[in-house]
């Protein structure tokens, strides 16, 4: 029982060691886009962002990535046309009202992959998201800074955003899947 309690007690040490030691970055959001696109009409596709998110990322003291959080507020989204916004708001998409907010948790940190938990409509899925990280810098005003970009393409159908309707030759007005591209840099706290 003592052999258990140490052990647990050094284990709790080291990682609380470890968690001291990560350096916090936040998101600068007047350099960061979270954006998306899909397939309209099969012809197009049409393009937009979210304005309003919160992002952080911790790395190690090796400057390796070690966590991951964003979340994104659904109302905040852009295509560039407010009656098409409105529209992806609405319960035939995002249903904003009830799911205020898209979140992305990470649960493991591996060299070119994030893997985690993307929630979108109350729907929660395991993902691997591709990553890079490119920094950290000190800019010039004294700032430690680092670059991130992660880009995955998934289907809005496995998050319950099913709403489509068919052109005259059967094609589906809106694609299934959605691109999606994270470009951000993030501010050491």
């Amino acid at each position: 029982m003592k052999r258990l309690t140490m052990a647990a007690a050094i284990t709790g040490l080291v990682l609380g060691v470890a968690s001291a030691n990560a350096d916090t970055y936040a998101a600068d959001k007047t350099h960061a886009t979270i954006g998306f696109r899909v397939s309209h009409l099969v012809i197009s596709k049409v393009r937009g962002h979210f304005n309003e998110f919160d992002a952080t990322l911790e790395l190690d003291e090796n400057n390796k990535l070690t966590n991951a959080e964003i979340t994104i507020q659904i109302g905040s989204i852009d295509t560039g046309m407010a009656k098409r916004d409105k529209h992806l708001m609405g319960a035939d998409f995002f249903d904003a009202e009830n799911h205020p907010t898209m979140n992305f948790k990470s649960s493991e940190v591996k060299e070119d992959v994030i893997v985690g938990e993307l929630t979108i409509r109350g729907v929660t899925k395991k993902m691997e998201l591709p990553y890079t990280v490119h920094g950290p810098i000190t800019d010039p005003w004294g700032n430690t800074k680092l670059g991130f970009e992660a880009a995955i393409t998934i289907n809005r159908m496995d998050y319950a955003i099913a709403w489509n309707s068919e052109t005259e030759t059967g094609a589906l007005v809106v694609g299934e899947d959605v691109e999606l591209e994270v470009n951000m840099e993030f501010a050491k706290q």
